[in-house]
């Protein structure tokens, strides 16, 4: 992985990632597959989202939660990543603290994915990276009404778009957008992506990659054969 030590002029990407324990991730998923396996699914998204942007060569920080958890991250994914923790009281308060924190190390922009796309290709994350080179602010917008990736340059970052949004609904990218346009930033808008939140998704993401045998979720899913089923639990 390259250094995040040495930023220089770099575009950094901050990986969210939560601690995978049972209950505490994929909460509308498990209502139909289990916790045991929304769980397992979840760890592997985060192992997929690291193999992308490994490949992409784009430098990156892991920024987990909960703020204790470092220990338990290091012993599952190793000393060799850059972590650093999330802060705040929402996920607009840790999304904006999060691209603060690591603009603050020198950056010359930042961008935020989480880890809910675990087929999110690089070539994606190589767009978002470029986009920085001549506009404000990039963000990719997903189907559901959210977004998957939003990056400010380190000149551009405004608050207002973290601030009294209604997280998890239908109108997320759209207040954000209003925001940036308030702002005056100049925003380009990546292709859409999907994520995973709920049974369906998993059967849309299936669908897309069953041929792919090198993701870490889909071996998952092709050894548990009747989770697409509707047999996960």
């Amino acid at each position: 992985m390259k250094g995040i030590g040495s930023s220089g002029t770099d575009v950094c990407a901050l990986l969210l990632a939560k601690f995978p324990e049972c209950g505490g991730v994929k909460v509308r998923l498990a209502r139909q597959v289990g916790d045991d396996a929304a769980t397992e699914l979840y760890r592997n998204f985060v192992l997929d989202s690291l193999s992308m942007l490994n490949r992409s060569g784009i430098p990156f920080l892991i920024c987990f939660h909960p703020a204790d958890s470092l220990d338990r991250f290091r012993a599952w994914l190793g000393i060799r990543y850059d972590y650093m923790p999330q802060r705040g009281r929402n996920l607009g308060e840790r999304l904006r603290n999060g691209l603060l924190d690591a603009l603050s190390r020198g950056f010359r922009g930042t961008m935020a994915i989480g880890s809910d796309s675990p087929d999110l290709p690089e070539a994606i994350i190589l767009e978002a990276r470029d986009a920085l080179q001549v506009h404000d602010v990039v963000i990719g917008p997903s189907p559901d009404g959210g977004y998957y990736l939003i990056g400010f340059k380190s000149d551009a970052f405004l608050p207002e778009p973290f601030e009294g949004i209604a997280w998890s609904t239908a109108t997320v990218f759209r207040e954000t957008m209003k925001r940036l346009k308030g702002g005056g930033r100049d925003v380009f808008i990546l292709p859409p992506w999907n994520d995973i939140d709920t049974y369906d998704d998993l059967k849309a993401f299936g669908m897309r990659n069953s041929r792919c045998s090198s993701s870490q979720t889909m071996r998952y899913l092709f050894k548990h054969g009747d989770m697409l089923n509707g047999g996960g639990q």
